[in-house]
């Protein structure tokens, strides 16, 4: 019988010629990320079984990014004992403030993630990873364990197929769908399963717009979120992968537990309403609603790449944010940074008075940069909109792409981007 994407990864990695769901096995990992945020519980546990070293200190992956720089002295205490992990061990590759990044945007830009490896990575948002053909699970408690012996507890999990087809509309892109995909099927359709997403629509998605949709695939309650290797992926990862990528493709026999045909034919720009990832409308509803906003937000794990810096300046290119709005942008990496600056986007994004700040979680995760008073709305690229999660709990919070975020911000409410970009700009 045929195995699927995920399956042929765990395979590979517990030394069998397959798996089947269901089956709990121990697999061995190419890589773990370890950030400050969670060392006041990775390093007392450490402490606690006698760890001496981890597995290896070149697959160790250190940074902070949820809380950077530390904003307060319990964030600083949490890099200080990252800091002294990563001495203690030995770490290799610890990126400190200014060389930084998001860790899950800083990972694969070194090399840190090819093509068929498994990443077992702290954070939820681990799945990103699959926009590389690798399996990215996230793992919390078991990260003391994995980072001292290399190894993975795991249930094989079910998997499930979105087959994307149609016409790509010209303004639609990979966090378009991923919405749309979550309002249809819901945030449960994928709990504990494997998310494969395949077809000519999958295949024509920038780099970029399948890392939000692999990125979001945990908002599905995915375990993890693959795409298929291709020229893209390698054109990306040339000069910067550290072992030989090992790709895989289902298939053709592969057993799915659920397949959904996702036609975006026609697709309207996508906007998830309050507290819910899974509660979307196209756009259009949304605009007519005339929802002020009084903050955006440009930035996450899920955006702040090249590529959406770059229709955010086309937007912004000549006009202004809206004088009710505040507008905060942070790149996800320093490499990003650095390439929307030579390429002038920040220039615009500045004069057209945007707050461009360094790569953080902070906007996104309630940290540092960016917390919604009572009654405030933001329209955000990020993944999560739940009650709370940027600041107070009678704030609101609207997921959408970086163009309708742009948009917004000039029109100082929820607004359709088509409107803006077919009238000019930059």
């Amino acid at each position: 019988m045929g195995m699927t994407m995920a399956e042929k990864i765990i395979a590979a990695h517990c030394g069998r010629r397959e798996v089947k769901p269901g089956e709990y096995v121990w697999a061995k990992v190419d890589g773990t990320g370890v950030i400050g945020l969670l060392m006041r519980v990775i390093g007392p546990l450490l402490e606690e079984l006698k760890i001496d070293r981890v597995f290896d200190p070149e697959r160790v992956y250190c940074t902070e990014d949820h809380l950077a720089p530390s904003p307060n002295l319990e964030a600083a205490q949490d890099v200080s004992a990252l800091r002294a992990f990563v001495k203690k061990y030995g770490i290799t590759h610890w990126f400190e403030f200014g060389r930084h990044g998001i860790l899950h945007q800083l990972f694969p830009e070194n090399g840190y993630v090819v093509p068929g490896d498994l990443i077992a990575s702290v954070d939820s948002h681990s799945t990103s990873y699959g926009c590389f053909n690798a399996m990215g699970v996230p793992v919390m408690e078991e990260s003391p364990y994995v980072i001292a012996k290399g190894e993975l507890w795991l249930r094989v999990p079910e998997s499930i197929r979105f087959e994307l087809v149609g016409e790509l509309p010209e303004y639609i892109v990979g966090k378009d769908i991923i919405l749309k995909i979550a309002g249809s099927h819901g945030t449960d359709v994928a709990i504990y399963k494997s998310v494969e997403f395949v077809g000519p629509v999958a295949r024509a998605l920038s780099l970029g717009s399948r890392f939000s949709m692999a990125n979001m695939g945990v908002e599905l309650g995915a375990k993890c979120a693959l795409f298929e290797a291709d020229a893209k992926t390698m054109e990306f990862l040339a000069g910067r992968i550290r072992r030989e990528p090992q790709p895989v493709i289902a298939d053709p026999d592969a057993v799915y537990e659920a397949v959904y045909t996702v036609d975006v034919t026609g697709m309207e720009p996508q906007v998830a309403l309050p507290h819910d990832p899974g509660n979307v409308r196209p756009v259009s509803q949304v605009s007519d609603m005339h929802i002020k906003i009084h903050q955006a937000f440009l930035g996450s794990c899920t955006s702040g790449r090249l590529e959406d810096m770059q229709v955010t300046a086309r937007i912004l290119k000549g006009r202004k944010v809206h004088p009710d709005v505040r507008f905060i942008v942070s790149p996800a990496s320093q490499e990003q940074w650095r390439l929307a600056l030579q390429a002038g986007y920040l220039d615009v994004l500045s004069e057209a008075g945007c707050l461009v700040c360094h790569s953080t979680c902070g906007p996104c995760c309630g940290g540092p940069l960016g917390l919604l008073a009572a009654g405030e709305r933001c329209i955000s690229t990020s993944n999560r909109n739940f009650q709370g999660r940027m600041g107070s709990p009678e704030a609101e919070v609207y997921l959408a792409s970086p163009a309708t975020v742009a948009a917004s911000a000039v029109a100082g409410e929820v607004t359709d981007p088509r409107d803006l970009l077919a009238s000019g700009g930059g």
